[in-house]
């Protein structure tokens, strides 16, 4: 049986795939949960620093596994609500784990693997991407994904693609603000794994620090951001001398090695 979610350990990075490439990636509730675990597992990971997702195939993701909705009625109100709160669970748990997640993305991500290229902290997209948010066109609704839309994108925008259901290009994707940038095609996960071993080299007590103090101050207004980010000042400088020792020490053990 195939592996529905291909896990690597490269050095201090763990990449996952999506592996359902017949399927375009689509993501049924199996997928939903390895995904979840492994966000998680790699959080409790001292040896991860950083996590990549891609998709195996001609594109990364298509969103949600239609053939789970026959299942998926108003009297089957319990694996409803499981489902629903799988989307929730991925799109909850990308901002709350230490570690950041980078995606390499190519092909079609729409959809629900529209709303994964945008929850996670850096997006590299291929000239290649189709990107957007096709449910209305199926007579359903861009859900749970929109709350992460309308964060990054303005109203407007971010209204016309869930309304009109139509896709864009990567090079307007960028201008949007949908993806960090655009890559020749074929060369998305390279440069994934460059920003990726990048980070991995920062000190990872800061690198964590600097990303849960990003995701609290992003949703507060400017006054109790500007608290929080002296909040996290006076904690550094408790912690630094001991996160560079540790550092130090770890990467010594790994030339030692």
């Amino acid at each position: 049986m195939e592996d529905n979610l291909i896990v690597e350990r490269l050095g201090h990075v763990l990449v996952l795939t999506l592996n359902r490439p017949r399927k375009l990636n689509a993501m049924d509730s199996a997928l939903y949960e390895r995904l979840i675990e492994e966000l998680r597992g790699a959080d409790q990971d001292d040896e991860i620093r950083a996590v990549v997702v891609r998709g195996a195939g001609t594109s990364f993701c298509t969103g949600a596994d239609t053939g789970e909705f026959a299942e998926l009625t108003p009297d089957n109100t319990e694996r409803v609500e499981y489902r629903a709160g799988l989307t929730y669970g991925l799109h909850k748990t990308i901002p709350e784990i230490s570690k950041p997640v980078i995606a390499a993305i190519h092909g079609y991500a729409v959809g629900g693997g529209c709303g994964l290229a945008l929850a996670c902290d850096i997006t590299i997209a291929s000239a290649n991407v189709r990107m957007g948010y096709p449910e209305i066109k199926h007579g359903l609704v861009a859900a749970v994904v929109m709350a992460n839309l309308t964060k990054q994108l303005g109203r407007k925008a971010g209204f016309e693609l869930v309304a009109s259901g139509r896709l864009v290009h990567a090079d307007e994707a960028e201008r949007m603000g949908m993806v960090t940038r655009v890559v020749p095609e074929g060369e998305e996960f390279t440069e994934a794994m460059k920003i990726a071993e990048t980070l991995a080299g920062q000190v990872p007590m800061s690198l964590q620090a600097t990303k849960r103090l990003f995701h609290a101050v992003a949703d507060l207004p400017l006054a109790e951001g500007l608290v929080r980010g002296r909040e996290a000042n006076e904690e550094m400088r408790e912690y630094r001398a001991q996160a560079l020792k540790e550092f130090g020490a770890s990467v010594k053990a790994t030339q030692a090695g």
